[in-house]
């Protein structure tokens, strides 16, 4: 059997990115219990507990997983209450980051992501939040998805200027069905969450398999997870318990440095 600690040994880089990360993670859990603010492991991060009990060995990031109608009080309280080292992060606060999730990052760190990261005020590793809700359609929110995220993140200096006209003009058009979805979503019985409207679609699950949340063991901390991970992760991956080919262990970083070290 091939042995997956060859990506992240102890002492590598990448392990002391997953340990700091493990950290912040703590961290965030314990400011969520004392507001009582539900959160769940999804994604990779999720798929890494399950299958690996802690990180995927050569993943560099972590995803948490929150209820939309909760997305404004978790800005109020990790504002207030994230340590010093710590600083919460979305399109509002800083304007070059073109997505529709939050982040909280490391400022002791540099982890270079994305071509927009070097706009960035805050650059370190990152913790990402992404709100979850109802959809009736999943047809619908891929074309929402499309539309409406593209405009979000050419207005946010993602796309070249030509691009930015185009979008600013379609934006009120866009954001006015997102609302109006939502508004219809009230009324319409549908037991299925996804991510947030705007979010890449990266699929979606039954409402049941997610809350209540439980707790499972993540790099020896109980970290909170979805009722029934077994379905959100097929309806995520398919044949999550299968190791991927070589070419397909994904790194999503070309570089992390440590300022405190």
């Amino acid at each position: 059997m091939e042995d997956l600690r060859k990506y992240n040994p102890e002492g590598s880089t990448l392990r002391k990115a997953q340990l700091r990360m493990l950290e912040m993670l703590k961290i965030v859990d314990a400011i969520f219990a004392k507001h009582h603010i539900d959160y769940y492991l999804d994604g990779g991060t999720l798929l890494g507990a399950v299958r690996h009990g802690g990180f995927i060995p050569w993943d560099d990031d972590l995803d948490i997983s929150v209820k939309r109608e909760d997305f404004s009080r978790i800005k109020r309280v990790l504002q207030k209450e994230l340590p010093d080292n710590l600083v919460y992060q979305d399109r509002f606060t800083e304007w070059n980051l073109p997505v529709l999730i939050a982040k909280v990052r490391d400022k002791n760190s540099y982890f270079y992501e994305e071509e927009y990261t070097n706009r960035l005020k805050e650059k370190g590793l990152f913790i990402d939040i992404i709100p979850m809700e109802k959809i009736p359609s999943w047809s619908w929110k891929q074309k929402l998805d499309y539309w409406y995220g593209h405009c979000v993140r050419s207005i946010h200096n993602y796309y070249s200027f030509p691009d930015k006209i185009i979008s600013y003009l379609l934006f009120p058009f866009t954001w006015s069905l997102v609302k109006l979805t939502r508004c219809v979503n009230h009324f319409i019985p549908s037991l299925q969450v996804a991510d947030i409207y705007g979010w890449k679609p990266t699929g979606y699950y039954k409402k049941d398999d997610v809350f209540p949340i439980k707790r499972i063991p993540f790099e020896g901390f109980q970290a909170c997870v979805p009722n029934n991970p077994d379905a959100v992760l097929k309806a995520l991956f398919g044949d999550y318990m299968q190791i991927p080919p070589e070419e397909k262990r994904r790194v999503h970083s070309t570089k992390i440095e440590f300022f405190d070290e």
